[in-house]
């Protein structure tokens, strides 16, 4: 009898054993297939804005855990280069970010292009009366002998230093930041007050305002047109093949980031919620960039 209780008492055990293997193997089933995706950005207003629409993509159409991260330029180049996050989703290419990328090209992946026609420079509502960078030394008083910008390790701010150098501009560059620029930038205009700002397109400023940048001496084009770029960890491709090819997908017009971005700005409703609207409303644009075998898992 006692036996029979002994042997009962291991079949027990032993079944309570096997039980806890099974959910053991299963939680870890479960977190192998999980997908996930680590995205950095920039605070400003066009990668804040298809930044979210990446991550609402991502969740709501290929099953991914996603988080973003806003950080300067230069931690979220070393963060990619690192391999602590997958990607920083806003590189400006050929000058903005020309220094940070040939620092870090080696430690990183170019994943294409996400728009095309970027343009930076000085700008300044359309009823100031001047139209050159050449002419802000002889209207200094106008401007208070400041030109408003944005965070100190921007590629916009770095060539506006070059920009005082070059033009001798008597001029002090104020660091801020970019909601902080356009909140400067709204007040001056509700005012009709002349105001120079660091500023570049795409951006939804240049929706809501009559704005224009200052045109560059033919001898002094410090600022360029070019692309903005995401940047994937080196070995992204190879331990996330799916993410990759989406983040290399993702294209917008300049049509369709200013209406995203718009959106974004005009409504009460949280960045993400916006973007997923957008996202239901524009199912045409979205689905080019979801790979073919997207429901297959990652690490």
């Amino acid at each position: 009898m006692k036996m029979n209780n002994t042997i009962q008492s291991l079949f027990s055990k032993l079944g309570v054993f096997l039980l806890a293997l099974i959910f053991i193997a299963g939680c870890t089933s479960q977190q192998q297939n999980k997908k996930t995706a680590d995205l950095v950005y920039v605070n400003w207003a066009e990668g804040i804005a298809y930044t979210n629409l990446a991550k609402v993509v991502l969740e709501d159409k290929m099953g991914y855990e996603v988080e973003i991260t806003s950080a300067d330029v230069g931690p979220a180049y070393t963060a990619i280069a690192q391999g602590d996050a997958d990607a920083f989703m806003e590189t400006w290419l050929p000058v903005l970010h020309a220094d940070y990328y040939e620092q870090f090209k080696d430690d990183i992946a170019d994943l294409g292009t996400v728009y095309e026609g970027t343009q930076s420079g000085l700008v300044v509502p359309e009823y100031v009366e001047i139209d050159k960078i050449s002419e802000l030394n002889s209207v200094r008083d106008r401007f208070d002998g400041e030109i408003t910008g944005i965070d100190a390790g921007a590629g916009v701010m770095k060539t506006t230093n070059q920009v005082i150098e070059e033009y001798n501009l008597d001029y002090e560059l104020v660091q801020s930041s970019g909601p902080a620029m356009t909140s400067a930038l709204q007040r001056a205009i509700s005012n009709e007050e002349w105001i120079v700002v660091t500023g570049w397109k795409p951006h939804w400023k240049f929706g809501r305002f009559d704005l224009k940048f200052l045109e560059q001496d033919e001898d002094k084009m410090l600022w360029e047109t070019g692309s903005i770029h995401i940047m994937g960890r080196q070995n992204l491709a190879q331990e996330k093949p799916q993410l990759a090819e989406f983040l290399s997908n993702m294209y917008l017009t300049d049509s369709e980031l200013a209406d995203l971005m718009v959106a974004i700005n005009e409504s009460d409703e949280d960045n993400e919620v916006v973007a997923q609207q957008w996202m239901q409303n524009n199912e045409d644009v979205i689905e080019d960039w979801i790979p073919a075998d997207a429901e297959q898992a990652e690490m």
